[in-house]
């Protein structure tokens, strides 16, 4: 195994096992979730490269994109949550209540 896809799948594998151990702030589950983003970004811009294709070079374009979109709304919805709830913990936020 190269060292650019081990370092995709530790990166992968530590932040989804911190989303689901770490879930007391929703800041951190946001932080989480922009580092596996992130791993797919990076792994998504070195597959063309290994291999030589050029047609999936738009994808990490589009990634980045929706990744962008993720974070701004998981910080929207990070400041309507202390806004309405005082506090971003998650064990605050319950969705029966709505």
């Amino acid at each position: 195994m190269s060292l650019p896809r081990l370092s995709f799948y530790s990166a992968f594998t530590l932040s989804s096992l911190g989303l689901a151990f770490h879930r007391t702030h929703l800041i951190s589950a946001l932080l989480c979730l922009e580092s596996m983003m992130l791993a797919m970004y990076i792994a998504l811009s070195i597959w063309p490269i290994e291999n030589q294709a050029t047609s999936t070079t738009l994808m990490p374009m589009l990634m980045l994109t929706f990744s962008a979109c993720e974070a701004g709304t998981g910080l929207a919805m990070l400041v309507a949550s202390t806004r309405t709830h005082g506090s971003d913990h998650l064990h605050n936020l319950n969705l029966l209540q709505c």
